[in-house]
């Protein structure tokens, strides 16, 4: 598990062509190396854990997309799913789901956002309400 330790200083400004660099070689490797590490943590938590580590791998992964798509469309989904005021997506730290949730408490989802959130409670009851800072994290236990 790593934990960031919270201080109080303001965050530093960023270097726009550091920032692409990175994201570009960041696409690089995930395109060369993700689909054998994907396939190695399949067969590994096959053998080691079952169909159930299977799972526990699988579902670590849907939250990491979901943060990431939280990230990507943020500024689509502001535009979109909240009304001026409401508590914006774009958290790295945190699933679409979980800022839908935060926006539905606080009444901030616009017509299309209140669909989106429907749609996930006919699927799940209450996804979005259950989503709100929820981490996967497995415990010593598990692992």
């Amino acid at each position: 598990m790593i934990l960031k330790k919270q201080d109080c200083n303001k965050d530093k400004k960023s270097r726009p062509l550091i920032g692409i660099l990175l994201f570009l070689i960041s696409i690089i490797l995930m395109v060369l190396t993700g689909p054998l590490g994907l396939v190695y943590g399949f067969f590994q938590q096959l053998f080691t854990k079952g169909l159930v580590g299977v799972g526990e791998f699988a579902l670590k992964i849907a939250v990491s997309i979901d943060q990431l798509g939280n990230v990507v469309m943020q500024h689509l989904f502001n535009l979109l799913w909240i009304k001026d005021g409401g508590y914006e997506f774009g958290n790295s730290d945190e699933t679409i789901s979980s800022a839908l949730g935060k926006n539905k408490q606080l009444g901030t989802l616009s017509g299309f956002g209140k669909a989106i959130d429907k749609i996930l409670d006919s699927i799940d009851s209450n996804h979005s309400l259950n989503s709100i800072d929820y981490y996967i994290q497995p415990s010593e236990e598990n692992r």
